[in-house]
């Protein structure tokens, strides 16, 4: 069982940059693919980013690639995606997700996880 717990959400202008946070619980964290997706109101559920479970793996959505950065720290439990030069279109509930695998290099671009947090909502302006 993992808990997820986004933070880093808020208001920002178009170019601005932000930093989302996902703490996990438990020791295991290590063994999980992590991936970013958003929500925008009245849309579907979107992919936005994945990272391996060492980190050295990772597949973008093509509306956040060059601008969106993923990262994780398996010793602190946590997956970050930074922000940057963020668009109106960025607008939306961003979730963090976790996923159970035994491949240390696999992604998921899917929304087929095993864990979501609650969410953390980003509010871009123009």
């Amino acid at each position: 069982q993992v808990q997820l717990a986004e933070s880093g959400g808020g208001l920002a202008q178009a170019g601005d940059s932000l930093r989302l946070s996902c703490a996990a619980s438990g020791r295991t964290f290590g063994y999980y693919i992590m991936g970013w997706f958003r929500q925008a109101p009245g849309k579907e559920r979107e992919f936005v980013v994945t990272v391996s479970k060492n980190g050295g793996a990772t597949a973008y959505a093509d509306y956040v690639k060059g601008r969106f950065t993923i990262s994780r720290d398996n010793a602190k439990n946590t997956v970050y995606l930074q922000m940057n030069s963020l668009e109106p279109e960025d607008t939306a509930v961003y979730y963090c997700a976790a996923k159970a695998t035994i491949s240390t290099v696999a992604v998921a671009t899917t929304g087929r996880y095993d864990y979501w947090g609650q969410g953390t909502q980003v509010t871009v302006s123009s």
